[in-house]
């Protein structure tokens, strides 16, 4: 099932349970898999039109009369497009705001480089006391949808639209500021998160077939990270790759790096987007033009072992 399905029937069923929380369109329901709510929900599902700072900003006076807003577009309209509505509106002024950007980083394909924001948890990591959750598959997105309502302040869900991989089965148990151990190991440490976490496994068949035994951690949240996680497993391992579908700058890298850089300093290596902008192409090109495949994880895996003290 698409991500966006399991998105829609979450969103829902947790209206259903709880009148306060409505869902906001910037003219991207159904590309986002959310039109069908406007006909069950016509005072709670509304299309604000293609006018994302005004949306934000309906979406923080919504919260501050006691409402449950999640707001809906494309990930670039919804960072880089209202990061100022986001900081001051939505954080600084304290409110409990949902924010859904689809299609992060290359997942964007056809639509290019203008849609492909390889920035956004750069952009959003740097303002206070906002959540930055990157689903890797249903069972993930469906266990975390009801803990973010709970969660009291704005969270920014970076999400894939289309069919993905299960990684986790049913009974996984999630927590939402707790990074996910989907393998141990003991010879490199690898971080990974979103789509890259299968590009990872897929990777490990070729590691684990030379020896080397990976420990692998899904860091779904990258905001606040796990530094426990972090430190336990680089201590343990005493190297470190990042694999994220993101800019190199600002991104996973960045917040495992500081964890690092200030707690317990090893060699790393980053699978990611290298400061460069979008293009048009399928996933499996894109993959290839920003080195970003099994193929360049097994690479870099082997390299940063090779600086081990």
């Amino acid at each position: 099932m698409e991500m966006r399905q399991v998105l829609a029937q979450e969103l829902d069923r947790l209206m259903e349970e709880n009148e306060n929380i409505v869902v906001l369109d910037s003219d991207l329901s159904k590309p986002n898999g959310l039109f069908n709510l406007k006909d069950k929900y016509k005072d709670r599902a509304l299309d604000l039109g293609i006018a994302e700072q005004n949306m934000a900003c309906v979406a923080a006076g919504m919260s501050s009369y006691g409402m449950i807003p999640f707001i809906s577009t494309f990930t670039p309209f919804a960072t880089r497009r209202i990061c100022d509505q986001i900081a001051i509106s939505c954080t600084y002024a304290k409110q409990n705001v949902k924010i859904i950007g689809t299609d992060p980083g290359i997942s964007a394909e056809f639509n290019g480089g203008t849609h492909m924001s390889m920035e956004d948890i750069g952009v959003l990591r740097s303002i206070p006391e906002i959540v930055i959750f990157e689903p890797v598959d249903n069972v993930q997105l469906r266990k975390a949808l009801p803990k973010i309502v709970d969660y009291k302040g704005v969270v920014y869900i970076r999400t894939f639209r289309k069919e993905t991989p299960d990684i986790f089965d049913k009974d996984y148990e999630f927590d939402l500021f707790k990074a996910s151990k989907i393998k141990p190991g003991k010879d490199i440490s690898i971080f990974c998160s979103g789509i890259m976490v299968n590009e990872v496994l897929i990777a490990n068949e070729t590691l684990k077939a030379e020896g080397i035994d990976a420990e692998i951690i899904n860091v779904h949240t990258i905001k606040p990270i796990d530094k426990e996680a972090v430190i336990e497993s680089a201590k343990k391992t005493g190297a470190v790759l990042t694999v994220e579908n993101h800019n190199l700058i600002g991104g996973l890298k960045s917040a495992v790096s500081e964890v690092l850089i200030e707690e317990y300093p090893v060699p790393l290596r980053a699978i990611g987007v290298d400061d460069k902008f979008g293009q048009v192409g399928r996933l499996p090109y894109l993959k290839e033009t920003y080195n970003m495949r099994a193929e360049d994880i097994i690479r870099l895996a082997k390299e940063v072992i090779s600086l081990k003290k």
